[in-house]
């Protein structure tokens, strides 16, 4: 089929959840309520870290970069999502389809990353804690999370890029809530191997590789546990990494689902939208964000004291 001007070139339609209006409206107030929590916790933790100088380590670092970043992937999509849910279908520019891609793919690798040092940074802390500081310095945790940031952003122009360059037909309806690379690679007209194999060469590099990093970060560190002589100690050295295993399991085991298994168009060629996987790519895109800052603050003694002391000040301050 010969590319049109009216088609895919110039802008795309989302198709949502248009096919179930009263799901819609309910998604509409619930995925809103998520982003309102997602601004408030992630920037509550992001304050907190960089108010108390007592959490100004790798550790808390790390996690400050997991805020903004999930900060930023959800304002890259969100709004995107809530508009759609007011509208049957809604138009997106080529562009700006593409723009929105490239910041959520981005952001999505970059978290992998981010979470596979954050693991690392466990590993070392409980497996080397003497040499820790050393280690763990400054100038070693901000280049891997500079790495990250670089690496997601990379693999993101790389894949965004090979989809741009696909020739699209009459079609242009996809059939998710956002400019989403799987859907949209339904849509084109010509063979995508070259765009599946990319994809799964990605997969493989920054979904697999630091999982396996996490996993063999997570092996060495309950051996260490293990060898603590004291309840107690065992304890306190879980108590630092449950928070961080929570997370990871919450966000590989949605991501995998979506991404692990990319399938060639002919395979899922259909006008059909599969509605369990658009609500876990929601899941993955809202919920995940909106926990993080849950995990980390409930199960953290050092944030919750934090938090109570900013609190606390300003409480003092506004009574001046």
């Amino acid at each position: 089929m010969e590319r049109t001007n009216d088609s895919i070139l110039t802008e795309f339609v989302l198709a949502g959840l248009s096919a179930h209006p009263k799901l819609q409206t309910v998604l509409f107030v619930l995925v809103l309520w998520m982003y309102l929590m997602i601004l408030l916790g992630n920037g509550v933790i992001i304050s907190v870290i960089i108010y108390d100088s007592h959490l100004h380590t790798p550790m808390y670092f790390f996690l400050c970069n997991l805020s903004f970043l999930d900060i930023c992937y959800t304002s890259s999509s969100v709004p995107l999502i809530l508009d759609s849910f007011l509208t049957v279908r809604k138009r997106v520019s080529f562009s700006g389809c593409m723009v929105q891609m490239l910041l959520s793919f981005a952001m999505g690798t970059t978290e992998c990353m981010l979470l596979g040092v954050m693991a690392l940074d466990r590993y070392v802390a409980i497996c080397y804690p003497l040499r820790y500081p050393v280690i763990m310095s400054k100038g070693a945790y901000m280049l891997m999370a500079a790495g990250s940031w670089v690496s997601g952003l990379v693999d993101s122009v790389v894949q965004t890029s090979l989809a741009m360059q696909l020739p699209f037909c009459a079609n242009n309806v996809i059939n998710h809530f956002v400019c989403e690379i799987l859907a949209i690679l339904k849509l084109a007209c010509a063979d995508i191997s070259i765009n599946v194999i990319s994809m799964a060469g990605s997969n493989l590099i920054f979904l697999v590789i630091p999982l396996l990093v996490i996993s063999l970060s997570y092996i060495f560190i309950v051996a260490a546990i293990l060898k603590i002589p004291s309840t107690e100690g065992k304890r306190k050295a879980f108590s630092t990494c449950s928070a961080h295993l929570i997370v990871v399991i919450i966000f590989y085991g949605t991501i995998f689902f979506m991404y692990a298994k990319p399938k060639s168009k002919e395979s899922v060629g259909t006008d059909n939208q599969d509605i369990t996987g658009a609500l876990i790519s929601l899941f993955y895109g809202v919920m995940t964000p909106m926990l993080n800052p849950l995990i980390y603050s409930l199960r953290n003694k050092d944030v919750k004291a934090a938090v109570k002391n900013m609190l606390g000040r300003k409480n003092v301050s506004d009574g001046l």
